[in-house]
C-alpha cells in the first residue's frame, strides 16, 4: 500500500504540480500576466532648462535643412539636448533629473516643434526611471499639452500628459526655462 501512495504522490510532483506553476501561460511564446489591480497615478512638477547660448550649452543643433537659417521658425533644425530638469525654476534648485532626447522644428508658420524625449529621473523614489515624451510643441502658445507614450522602471508602461509653461525666455539666445506638470498613469 505505500508502494501505491508514494507513487500517486510522485505522478503528483512531476505532472500536475509542474502545470499548475505555469499558471495562465498560453503558449511557449506568450504568458498571460496577472492582473496587478488599479493603476497607479503619479504628478509630477519639475523645470526644464534649455540653454543654446554660453560655453556649456545642453541643446545643440545637430542637423538644418539648406533653407533653416532664413526660415523665421528654424524650419527643418534639429538639436540634441541633455538639459537639467530641477525642483523650481531656479537654475541652481535641486536637480531632479535631466531631459535627454531630441527636437527639430517641424512647422513653417508657428514655432512648433516635434519633440522626442525621455525624462530620466536621478533622485528620489522614480531615481533610474524615465518618462518618454513624443508630440508637437506649439512653443510659443502660453500653454501646451505633449503625450507621455512609455516608460521605465517605476514608470514602466507609462502613458500620460504634460502640460508645459514657458517660465522665461530670451528671444535673442533662444535659452528657456520651462514648468512642467507631468500626469502620469502606470
Amino acid at each position: 500500500m505505500a508502494k501505491a501512495e508514494v507513487s500517486r504522490l510522485l505522478f503528483l510532483l512531476v505532472t500536475i504540480i509542474p502545470l499548475a506553476a505555469q499558471g495562465s501561460r498560453l503558449y511557449s511564446w506568450a504568458n498571460q500576466l496577472e492582473e496587478s489591480g488599479k493603476d497607479k497615478v503619479t504628478n509630477l512638477q519639475f523645470y526644464f532648462h534649455d540653454t543654446l547660448s554660453g560655453k556649456n550649452p545642453t541643446a545643440v543643433k545637430v542637423a538644418q535643412a539648406a533653407d533653416s537659417d532664413k526660415s523665421p521658425t528654424l524650419f527643418g533644425s534639429v538639436f540634441m539636448v541633455d538639459d537639467a530638469l530641477t525642483e523650481t525654476a531656479d537654475p541652481k534648485s535641486k536637480l531632479v533629473g535631466r531631459a535627454q532626447g531630441l527636437y527639430g522644428s517641424s512647422c513653417k508658420e508657428e514655432l512648433g516643434l516635434l519633440m522626442a524625449m525621455s525624462f530620466c529621473f536621478e533622485d528620489g523614489p522614480y531615481k533610474d526611471s524615465t518618462i518618454s515624451m513624443i508630440g508637437k510643441n506649439s512653443a510659443m502658445n502660453p500653454v501646451r499639452e505633449m503625450p507621455i507614450v512609455g516608460g521605465t522602471g517605476m514608470f514602466r508602461m507609462a502613458r500620460g500628459y504634460a502640460i508645459a509653461q514657458t517660465h522665461w525666455f530670451d528671444p535673442k539666445t533662444g535659452d528657456a526655462i520651462v514648468g512642467y506638470n507631468v500626469t502620469v498613469v502606470h
